[in-house]
């Protein structure tokens, strides 16, 4: 199972809790820490209806939008790793 953990460098939110991707066969799961916990988000592969890249000039962001609508935004990945995210929901 594939994990993608963000750059603290990216962005104010991250620097203390970076936003993390974990993917596998049936389910994407979206990370974001806080400073008691952290809050997740699981999206069933088969429910993902579209999955944009928006990239910056050293960091890209996912953005992941189901078939009801929700839509996830996870911040400050490196180019590669965002596009490796993007091809493997794709």
């Amino acid at each position: 199972m594939p994990t993608y953990i963000a750059s603290r460098w990216s962005s104010n939110d991250n620097i203390a809790f970076p936003d993390r991707l974990e993917i596998d066969a049936i389910n994407v799961t979206y990370y974001k820490g806080a400073v008691i916990g952290h809050t997740s988000v699981v999206i069933a592969r088969s429910n993902i209806a579209s999955v944009h890249l928006r990239t910056g000039f050293f960091f890209a962001d996912v953005i992941i939008e189901t078939t009801g609508g929700k839509e996830i935004e996870a911040v400050g990945f490196k180019k590669s790793d965002a596009r490796a995210i993007v091809a493997l929901l794709s």
